[in-house]
């Protein structure tokens, strides 16, 4: 992971959006050549037949701070539901989540916390159930007859990145989602499509450019730091998707220069192709709509001959409707790292990462090593970094 370090002057962190979120600026790699342009001069770039795919999650109001009876303050950050599923965003009486908690030390088991809201007259209460190693189990209650989502979107925040000290402001509620957010779940934004308006999504279908749509729900693992030496020691987070036969139909049907907005996008088309290799070489043992890929499962499954793009997709349409299957969803640890071949993706979209990342892994193995240089050049040139900062437009097979 030594590898992968680059000094990140602080200086050139974006602590807060542009006014205007298509003004940002925009690196264009493509042919070996840098460009540096704007988002709103993204449609120029692309070729007219091209489909964009965007990750439409919603990122919910994940930071709830609670008081105890001796005036104590707990803070709990919501991960994922218990059970994975989401639907529970949408329960009207209780909901048991995994969740990190400030001042667990503070927190007796079966001992009631309540938060209260002048909103609907809200009042959400938590108990603590068990404390694992990396998060505790907690178990909310509420009577106002309201889902879970809109009972937490009244008490509590949009969680910003943990390098932005500072409050959510209302301008934050806002501008921390894309505007095309739909599915709630995330607790990071995908940070990409923060650059995209309506005005520029038109733009770019006017051009003839389609777009279709993923949903990964993006989890705090994303601002995991790599603490192992190598790649391989590194224990990656696992994250929600779903995506339906549309897409899938889409993808089988298609030559078009498949274009990823954002690293989650990314990872849910490759995650997707490699499911569908293991539904296709196990079809006689049942397909079933839910579906996860492990953190290295791909190298296992590239042992033997792959089927092309249109071919697993293809195939994978079959099974979905034979089985009367809609749509497939699971968890995905993907680690995508230097050495990985792409098999959907053609482009990718995405802002600048940070140092010794499983994020900044992904853009080397699109770049090798030419990663270094193309950073050097953003911060020459004042590119902004990380969530609120500028992006890049970088074409995959495009090095030495």
């Amino acid at each position: 992971m030594a590898a992968f370090h680059y000094e990140l002057p602080s200086n050139r962190i974006a602590m807060t959006p542009l006014v205007n979120r298509d003004a940002s600026k925009l690196l264009v790699r493509k042919n070996k050549k840098i460009e540096h342009s704007s988002y709103q001069h993204l449609p120029d770039f692309l070729p007219s037949n091209c489909m964009m795919v965007f990750n439409n999650t919603r990122v919910i109001a994940a930071r709830l701070r609670f008081k105890k009876s001796t005036g104590g303050e707990i803070e709990i950050f919501l991960l994922e539901p218990t059970d994975g599923n989401y639907e529970s965003l949408n329960n009207l009486e209780q909901s048991s989540w995994k969740c990190l908690v400030g001042g667990a030390k503070k927190w007796k088991n079966n001992e009631l916390l309540q938060v209260s809201s002048d909103i609907h007259n809200n009042k959400l209460q938590a108990q603590l159930v068990s404390k694992k190693d990396d998060h505790c189990l907690i178990n909310f209650q509420w009577s106002s007859g309201l889902p879970f989502e809109k009972i937490i979107s009244d008490t509590g925040k949009i969680p910003l990145p943990p390098y932005i000290k500072r409050e959510a402001t209302e301008d934050d509620q806002h501008r921390y989602q894309t505007v095309y957010a739909a599915h709630e779940g995330s607790v990071a934004a995908p940070t990409a499509g923060l650059h995209f308006t309506e005005s520029l999504i038109n733009k770019l279908s006017a051009k003839g450019i389609e777009h279709s749509f993923v949903t990964l729900h993006v989890g705090a693992g994303t601002f995991k730091p790599v603490t192992a030496t190598f790649i391989g020691e590194h224990d990656m987070h696992e994250e929600y998707f779903q995506v339906n036969i549309g897409l899938i139909s889409q993808l089988a049907n298609t030559d078009k220069t498949i274009v990823s907005v954002g690293t989650t996008s990314l990872r849910t088309l490759e995650s997707i192709y490699w499911i569908a290799v293991k539904a296709i070489r196990n079809k006689d043992n049942g397909f079933t709509s839910n579906n996860n890929l492990g953190q290295w499962e791909h190298l296992s499954l590239s042992e033997e001959l792959l089927p092309t793009r249109a071919e697993a997709f293809q195939q994978l349409k079959e099974l979905m409707n034979e089985n009367a299957i809609e749509s497939i969803a699971g968890h995905t640890g993907i680690c995508i790292a230097p050495g990985y071949a792409f098999k959907v993706a053609n482009a990718l979209i995405t802002n600048f990462h940070q140092p010794q990342s499983t994020l900044l892994l992904i853009i080397s193995a699109i770049m090798g090593d030419e990663w270094r240089s193309m950073y050097a050049n953003a911060l020459e040139n004042e590119y902004r970094f990380l969530s609120y900062g500028d992006g890049s437009l970088l074409f995959i097979d495009d090095k030495e």
